[in-house]
């Protein structure tokens, strides 16, 4: 790899980040493309250079990378659970304690633009429905390896995710790690009905 290939994808790098961190704490229409270069530190012209579509090529990449981030952090948390209770829970004081750090500014990563942007850039709605159904793949996968049937297994990882995103929104409102836990109890309660169900 050469230097220049190597600075390319650090610059590169520098304006998907500084996007990602962008819409998700302030959403799409209100973030524009001079304040992305500005706070990013990237020479102006690199932006059409390596983004030729624009704000929406932008935030398409922006949003695939903050997607694969949480991804791979949810699942670290399921994983690292003993059991699918207390994963439930994991995800949740996840949620909670990133929402708290950044003084209930940073919800989910994709939720402010996913709800901006659903009926104006099919890009973006296709990008944000991708990473949604990666997490409840996820979820899925976990329950149905503890032998959950797999079509109630995702029915289940809907219904915890769209939960979940609920609970991040009235804990933003509210300036309170209370929904996330109440949420994070009830699903653990409503996992443990499935075993017992089944």
């Amino acid at each position: 790899m050469t230097d220049a290939a190597t600075k390319g994808e650090r610059t590169r790098a520098k304006l998907t980040a500084t996007a990602a961190a962008l819409l998700q704490r302030q959403g799409y229409h209100a973030t524009g493309l001079a304040q992305i270069v500005e706070e990013s530190g990237a020479p102006r012209g690199s932006l059409y250079f390596h983004f030729p579509g624009g704000k929406e090529e932008l935030a398409v990449a922006a949003l695939r990378d903050a997607g694969a981030f949480w991804k791979q952090r949810i699942e670290a948390a399921i994983e690292a659970a003993p059991d699918l209770g207390a994963a439930v829970v994991a995800v949740c004081r996840l949620f909670a304690d990133e929402l708290a750090a950044s003084d209930w500014q940073l919800g989910c990563p994709l939720a402010t633009v996913a709800l901006e942007t659903s009926g104006s850039s099919e890009a973006v709605r296709r990008t944000c429905a991708e990473h949604f159904a990666g997490w409840e793949a996820s979820i899925a996968a976990r329950l149905a390896a503890s032998g959950v049937d797999p079509e109630a297994a995702m029915r289940m990882a809907m219904f915890s995710l769209a939960t979940i995103e609920g609970a991040l929104m009235l804990a933003r409102v509210e300036r309170s790690a209370r929904p996330l836990e109440i949420v994070g109890e009830g699903l653990r309660g409503l996992v443990g009905l499935a075993f017992r169900a089944g």
